[in-house]
């Protein structure tokens, strides 16, 4: 892997996991801090699937997709053009899922905190991973769309 790929990764699991331990320590389960009134707080909760409460409860189920999504992942690093915004974008997915992928293995949920409401609609809850899950994924969906998704030497990933 990409030593740029594996530093952003790095960084990114590890503010997760810091920011999950954080809450912990201040705040009890489902407890809230509002920090701004009606927009956004810090809500401590167990999420025992993923988005909207998709596979509620099936943790070993969701442990697999993601191994499998991981090696998918990996595949495709070797297949796009390396350049700043796609090993940012590979190093939040990774960094990301890991960083998922370890609350689920060791507790059974995750721990999600992030809670925004904006316009009347009250989103999941959410964390750092997820954050660098999207990031990565709307990055890696512009490179797409600049055609860096594929390269014509299958070793552009040195």
């Amino acid at each position: 892997m990409n030593r740029k790929i594996l530093i952003i990764a790095a960084i990114t699991l590890f503010l997760d996991q810091l920011s999950k331990v954080c809450v912990e320590i201040f705040l009890t389960l489902n407890q809230e801090l509002i920090i701004f009134k009606d927009f956004f707080s810090i809500h401590y909760m167990n999420n025992y699937g993923i988005a909207w409460s998709m596979l509620d409860n099936k943790i070993p189920l969701i442990i697999g997709i993601t191994l499998i999504a991981l090696a998918v992942i990996y595949h495709f690093m070797y297949q796009f053009v390396s350049n700043k915004r796609n090993n940012l974008a590979f190093g939040l997915v990774v960094g990301g899922m890991i960083g998922n992928l370890m609350d689920r293995w060791l507790f059974g949920y995750v721990r999600d905190f992030l809670d925004f409401k904006i316009f009347g609609y009250d989103y999941p809850i959410f964390n750092i991973a997820d954050i660098g899950v999207v990031i990565g994924i709307i990055l890696l969906m512009i490179a797409i769309l600049k055609g860096e998704d594929h390269h014509e030497n299958m070793d552009c990933r040195k």
